[in-house]
């Protein structure tokens, strides 16, 4: 099993999280400590996301995903949002 002693937010990540309100925060915070505790919690992707894992979770009863990287020991979160175009910009993120 994985041990995660880091957490590394991407700037575009943080910026997001800012816009939050109390609740949202709780339920990204919660899914956070989720991915935490199980690494392998979330779907592998494959082709232009190779390596990166989505974690699906509710928040406000809408699904949320939320895109993160595995490796040891840090965990590396890149985004979250709604499925709604979610692995366009995560694609157009991750090559710049």
């Amino acid at each position: 099993m994985i041990l995660v002693e880091e957490i590394i937010q991407s700037p575009a990540f943080a910026k997001q999280k800012k816009k939050l309100n109390k609740n949202q925060i709780r339920d990204l915070d919660e899914a956070i400590r989720c991915i935490v505790d199980d690494p392998s919690m979330g779907h592998m992707k494959t082709g232009d996301l190779q390596g990166i894992q989505v974690f699906k979770f509710k928040s406000n009863k809408q699904e949320i995903l939320l895109a993160y990287e595995i490796s040891a020991p840090c965990l590396y979160l890149y985004a979250f949002g709604s499925h709604e175009n979610f692995y366009r910009h995560l694609k157009k993120y991750l090559q710049h």
